[in-house]
């Protein structure tokens, strides 16, 4: 008598087959989600461009806040103080820009440097950097300065009396000076970011380039593939504007 066949897997399986590991059917080698080992961390090269990217947006926020503050804060009263007159006393005030025009120009100056860290690279980026932080700094140096300074409020109550000379009493003087001193020190910072970051920044596309500066590279190129004896290639040259004679 024949032996009774034996039952087959409802799955389809051939009897006796071995049965399909955990293992194989988890996910494909080099699938994301089975950490494929091979994927491996991100590159050297693809973290500084991250950092790169991190600082540059760091950058152009504190330059640009920087420069915007100390710049509005420079057209805002500094001080302001009384001066007697025959008549009676009257109220006297200074912006920034009557006690020093460093802040204001500085902002100007840190403003045009930052975007031209842009169009610059290697040692002419350097050198830009060095500018913003330099403005920057000048910017905060003077604006410090000037919140103590009582020589424009005198100038301005001698002015208003018609002396050469007169004495201000009750003098007040407001934030306005700080504010323009904190510009400064986000200048400072964006400058300081750009010296130490810059290198990792990327410049200008070849968009920027000068007029025509693509196509002479791709004259230059094709120029050396030119067969004077495939007549194609000669209408293609003469097309381009090329001498399809010149060898050199």
């Amino acid at each position: 008598m024949s032996a009774a066949p034996e039952p087959r897997p409802a799955d389809g399986t051939p009897a006796g087959a071995p049965a399909e590991s955990a293992a194989d059917t988890g996910p494909a080698a080099g699938d994301p989600a089975a950490g494929d080992p091979a994927a491996g961390p991100p590159s050297a090269t693809a973290r500084a461009g991250q950092a790169g990217r991190r600082s540059l947006a760091a950058a152009w926020v504190l330059g640009v806040a920087g420069a915007a503050l100390a710049f509005f804060a420079a057209g805002r009263t500094w001080a302001e103080g009384t001066v007697a007159l025959a008549t009676g006393s009257t109220r006297v005030a200074v912006e920034g820009q009557d006690v020093t025009a460093v802040p204001s120009a500085m902002a100007l100056v840190g403003l045009a440097a930052l975007v031209a860290v842009m169009a610059t690279r290697r040692a002419g980026r350097l050198l830009v950097s060095a500018l913003l932080a330099f403005a920057g700094a000048a910017a905060l140096v003077t604006a410090l300065l000037g919140a103590g300074d009582t020589a424009a409020l005198e100038a301005e109550a001698a002015r208003a009396a018609g002396l050469t000379a007169v004495e201000v009493t009750a003098v007040a003087r407001t934030a306005w000076p700080w504010a323009a001193a904190t510009g400064g020190a986000l200048l400072l910072a964006a400058g300081l970011l750009a010296v130490l970051r810059g290198r990792l920044w990327p410049g200008m596309s070849s968009r920027y380039d000068a007029p025509g500066a693509a196509g002479a590279k791709a004259r230059r190129g094709s120029a050396a593939v030119v067969d004077p004896e495939r007549p194609e290639d000669v209408w293609k040259a003469l097309d381009r504007g090329e001498d399809p004679t010149d060898t050199a």
